[in-house]
C-alpha cells in the first residue's frame, strides 16, 4: 500500500508523490515565542514529528523546517510587561520552547528560521506584490488586495461575501476592502521596527511564512502543516501571497490536526483551562502524554482528561514492560542460531500491518494496534522457561523499527542504578536468601519510594523505573 495522506485543500485522500523522489520538502508553522507553550500546542508538535519520523523511516529524505515568530503585537506587549527587549523575550521562549519539545521526545528541526532574521526577504516579498498589484500601501502600513486573487478562499473553503465586518475581520478605514490583510505594519512610537520603502515598521505575521518557505525550500513544497486554527486565515493568506508572486502553488499537500479539547472543553485563556507542557510533565512521564496524543486520529478531535492520561498510561506500560522483559531475557536467553518455524511469517505481518495503518493518512491508533499485536506475540513467547536469543532479537527489533516512528519508549532502564540502589538490591537478594522476609519487603518499599520497581521473576530481579 502506498502512503496516501488527507490534503486539506482538495477534501480528501491522495497517494502522496513528492516532487523530487526520495525527497520530501515539509514546513510546520511554529510558535509565536512570547509565552510556554501549553498542552494544545503540543498536538502539532507531536503529530508533524511523527510524520516526519515515518517518512524517514521509509527511506525519504525529509527537510524539515518550522519558524519561530519572534516580532508580533503580542510579542511587544508581553515585552512591555515583562520590561525587557523583545529579542530578549523571544531567546528566552525560543530556549523555553526547545526544552519543552525536546523533552517530549521531538526531533530537532532541519531548520528554525526566525522572522528578524528574514526581513530582507520578507521585504522584498512585499515589494513583488506591490509591483504585481496585489498589494497597496496606505498611511505606512501595507495590505494585500484580496480581491484581486481570485483563488482567496480555496483552502478553507471561506465564502468572503459572507465574513461578518467587524466580528471576522478587522475594519480599518484605509483598506480597500474588510477582508484585505496587512503585510506590514507601520511602527508605533517606542516599538521596535525595520527600514522599508514603506517606512519604519515590520512584517504581519501571515508573510513571514510566505517568505521563509520560498526562501528555505523553494517556489512549492510537498507539505505544509499546522493545527486547525491556522486554515483561515493564516495558510489561506499565505498561499494568496505565495501564489500570486510565484504563479505556481505553495504546497501540494496541506495537512491539519485537529483541536485538543480539555474535559469536554475547547482551550480557552477566557476559561484558563490551557495546561502548559513544562507543567504536566512533572505530573506525568512525557512518553504517557506523546502516547495519549497519538491514540487518536490527528484529523478527530482528542479529548484531554485525568482519565484519559490514566488509559494512556496503562497502555503505554503494558508495551514498555514488555519492552524492558525482552532485554532481560535477551541476557539469559539460550545463544541458539535457529529461529522457530513461523515466528518470522508472524513478524511480518505485524509489520506489514503497521506500514498499511501509517500509509493510510498517518493512522497512528490503528498503527499502535499492531504494536499491541507484538507485545502479545512476545509476551507469550517469553513465557517460555527457555528462549532463544535470535528470537527475542527479532522481537526487539521490531518493536525498536515501531518506536522510531512513534517515539513512546523509555531508556531510561539503560541507565545505570546509583550506588546506594544497587546496594540496596544486592542485600534484598541476600534478605531473601537467608528468608529475612521483613528486611526484603522493607528495601522493596524503600525503592518504591525511590521510584525502582522490583520484580521477582525466575531469571532473578529485573528493575524498572515509575
Amino acid at each position: 500500500m502506498t502512503l496516501k495522506v488527507y490534503n486539506t485543500l482538495t477534501r480528501k485522500k491522495e497517494e502522496f508523490v513528492p516532487i523530487e523522489p526520495g525527497k520530501v520538502k515539509m514546513y510546520v508553522c511554529g510558535p509565536t515565542v512570547y509565552n510556554y507553550i501549553h498542552i494544545g500546542n503540543g498536538r502539532p508538535v507531536i503529530f508533524f514529528d511523527v510524520v516526519r519520523r515515518y517518512l524517514e523511516s521509509q527511506q525519504y529524505e525529509v527537510t524539515y523546517i518550522t519558524n519561530f515568530t519572534d516580532v508580533d503585537d503580542k510579542m511587544i506587549r508581553k515585552a512591555e510587561e515583562m520590561a525587557v527587549s523583545v529579542p530578549e523575550l523571544a531567546e528566552t521562549f525560543i530556549a523555553a520552547f526547545l526544552e519543552d519539545i525536546q523533552t517530549l521526545g521531538v526531533h530537532e528541526a532541519t531548520l528554525n528560521p526566525r522572522v528578524t532574521e528574514n526581513i530582507q526577504e520578507i521585504i522584498e516579498f512585499i515589494a513583488a506584490l506591490v509591483e504585481k498589484d496585489f498589494a497597496y500601501e496606505a498611511g505606512g502600513d501595507v495590505y494585500y488586495r484580496t480581491s484581486k486573487f481570485a483563488e482567496y478562499g480555496k483552502l478553507s473553503g471561506q465564502n468572503l461575501e459572507e465574513l461578518q465586518y467587524g466580528i471576522r475581520v478587522e475594519v480599518d478605514d484605509r483598506k480597500e476592502n474588510p477582508q484585505d490583510f496587512v503585510l506590514w505594519k507601520a511602527a508605533k512610537p517606542g516599538e521596535i521596527y525595520w527600514d522599508s520603502p514603506w517606512g519604519q515598521g515590520r512584517p504581519g505575521w501571515h508573510i513571514e511564512c510566505s517568505a521563509m518557505v520560498r526562501k528555505y525550500l523553494g517556489e512549492t513544497i510537498d507539505i505544509h502543516g499546522g493545527g486547525q486554527d491556522l486554515t483561515f486565515p493564516h495558510h489561506e493568506c499565505e498561499i494568496a501571497q505565495t501564489e500570486a508572486v510565484t504563479g505556481h502553488p505553495m504546497a501540494n499537500y496541506w495537512l491539519h490536526n485537529a483541536f485538543l479539547n480539555i474535559d469536554n472543553e475547547k482551550m480557552s485563556k477566557s476559561l484558563g483551562n490551557g495546561i502548559l507542557i513544562r507543567d504536566l510533565v512533572k505530573q506525568i512521564k512525557p512518553e504517557v502524554f506523546r502516547y495519549f496524543m497519538l491514540s487518536a486520529h490527528y484529523r478527530n478531535p482528542l479529548n484531554f482528561s485525568d482519565e484519559s492520561l490514566k488509559q494512556a498510561a496503562n497502555a503505554l506500560e503494558r508495551i514498555q514492560n514488555a519492552y524492558d522483559n525482552m532485554k532481560h531475557r535477551l541476557a539469559t536467553a539460550s545463544a541458539t542460531g535457529e529461529v522457530e518455524a513461523g515466528v518470522t511469517d508472524k513478524l511480518q505481518a505485524i509489520s506489514k500491518q503497521f506500514v498499511d495503518k501509517m500509509n493510510d493518512d498517518f493512522n497512528t491508533p490503528d498503527a499502535i494496534t499492531a504494536v499491541f499485536e507484538l507485545v502479545a506475540e512476545a509476551n507469550l513467547y517469553l513465557q517460555q522457561e527457555r528462549v532463544n536469543a535470535e528470537v527475542v532479537k527479532l522481537y526487539l527489533a521490531q518493536l525498536e523499527a515501531f518506536d522510531t516512528t512513534l517515539g513512546i519508549l523509555s531508556q531510561q532502564a539503560d541507565e545505570l542504578l546509583d550506588e546506594e540502589i544497587e546496594q540496596l538490591i544486592v542485600e534484598r537478594t541476600e534478605s531473601r536468601k537467608s528468608k529475612n522476609w521483613a528486611r526484603a519487603d522493607e528495601i522493596r518499599d524503600l525503592l518504591t519510594e525511590k521510584g525502582i520497581f522490583l520484580e521477582d521473576t525466575p531469571q532473578g530481579i529485573r528493575w524498572r523505573r515509575k
